[in-house]
Parts: C-alpha cells; structure tokens; sequence
C-alpha cells in the first residue's frame, strides 16, 4: 500500500512481470476487495482457472493466500467462498477499523506536504461525481484509492498491511450496501479530512477519519439487520 498499497494499483506492464501466481492473487484479490465477488458466492478452483485461463497451479496458491488473509472462508468438503459478515463481525471491524486507520491518518497527516495533500483532494473530487453519477464500481475503487493513499504517508507498514485485510474483509458486503441504497446514501467525511491535513491537526485528521468509518459501516450495519 506504497505502504498499503497492494499490486492492484501497479500498471499492467509491472502486473505482467509478476509469476502467474501472483498475476492470480492480485486478480482475485481485486475482484474481492471491489465486491466483484459477492458475500456467500462459492469459489472453485475450476470455475476460476476457466473464467482466468490459467492452470491449477496458481489459482490453488492465491485460494490460499486470500484464505490466510481472510477474504475467503475454507467451509469443509473441499469448498471456499466469500465471507458473509454478521452484526458480530461487522461491529468488530468497526473496532479494529478505528483503532488502525485512525492511527495511519494521524501519522500520514506529518509527513504530507501540499503537493501529497492536492493529490489526495483530486481523487476525492474523482470520487464526488462517481457518487453523483451512482457508479458504484467507480466509487469502491476510488474510496479505497483514497484511503490508501492517505495511509501510503504512515510509514507503518504492520497496521497498513492489517487495515488492508480488513478492507478485504468488508468490501464484498460495502458493495451489497452500495447496490442497496445507492451511492448518494454514502456517507463522506473525506472533506473534513482535507481540510484538518491543511491545517496540519494530525489529530483532527484522526477524528475525520475515525468519523468517517463508524458512519459507513453503521450503514452496513443497518443494512445486514434489515436484510
């Protein structure tokens, strides 16, 4: 992730340079973290070197990985799928959520500089019209692009690497809650993190950040009870 980021974000001609393991973590990683893969859909080492042209062999290996990292859940009889998250685990990510990445907004805010600032601001303006627009993909990507981003400034590789698990933990269930309510309903505490970085409050950034989360994950909340 720069210290979050994952490889996603690398271009197509440094994906390629990756081992056919890696191209399939990475693709699959992707496609969870976007909720392209949708909580309960059950994943098969057959269906996905079918749907990625690619032998056993990686698609085996990235199963793996993403089960280690919690974004796949190993059920027994030989059958993975997408985690579905109960009020139990939901309430536990908001925890952990606001503990990490509360503490990467704290640290990134001194050590940006204006120019990091600006770039943060243009993928927020990026992500309004998505929301105007209601294109859900577009917003899960550049919600996380912004966050990650903001984290990259940390320096602290352990809590990035931990709140980049949770990110693949909740991202199926977020873009449930998007298709749901629809992108207008979401909500943005971004703003307020901007402008508390510009006035260099690392601990206003902190607060923006922690506000931002308990909001969009109490919408997931509300949404499991009532579904």
């Amino acid at each position: 992730m720069d210290l979050i980021k994952n490889k996603s974000s690398d271009t197509k001609a440094e994906a390629e340079k990756r081992p056919a393991h890696e191209q399939v973590y990475h693709t699959l990683k992707s496609k969870i973290m976007y909720g392209e893969l949708v909580p309960g859909q059950p994943v098969t080492i057959q269906g996905l070197t079918d749907s990625l042209g690619v032998g056993m062999t990686p698609v085996r290996e990235a199963i793996r990985r993403l089960i280690s990292d919690g974004a796949l859940v190993f059920q027994g009889n030989r059958r993975v799928s997408v985690p579905l998250l109960s009020g139990r685990d939901v309430e536990q990510m908001i925890f952990a959520r606001i503990s990490i990445e509360s503490e990467l907004s704290r640290r990134a805010a001194t050590n940006m500089n204006t120019e990091d600032i600006d770039r943060l601001e243009h993928i927020d303006q990026r992500l309004d019209r998505m929301i105007t627009e209601g294109d859900v993909g577009g917003y899960l990507h550049l919600n996380h692009k912004f966050h990650e981003m903001l984290y990259s400034h940390a320096d602290a590789l352990i809590l990035s690497d931990l709140a980049e698990r949770l990110w693949l933990r909740f991202g199926p269930s977020l873009r449930v809650v998007c298709g749901r309510f629809g992108t207008q309903s979401l909500p943005d505490r971004h703003k307020d993190i901007i402008t508390a970085l510009r006035a260099q409050d690392a601990e206003k950034v902190a607060k923006a950040t922690a506000q931002d989360i308990a909001q969009g994950m109490e919408l997931m909340m509300d949404a499991l009870v009532s579904g």
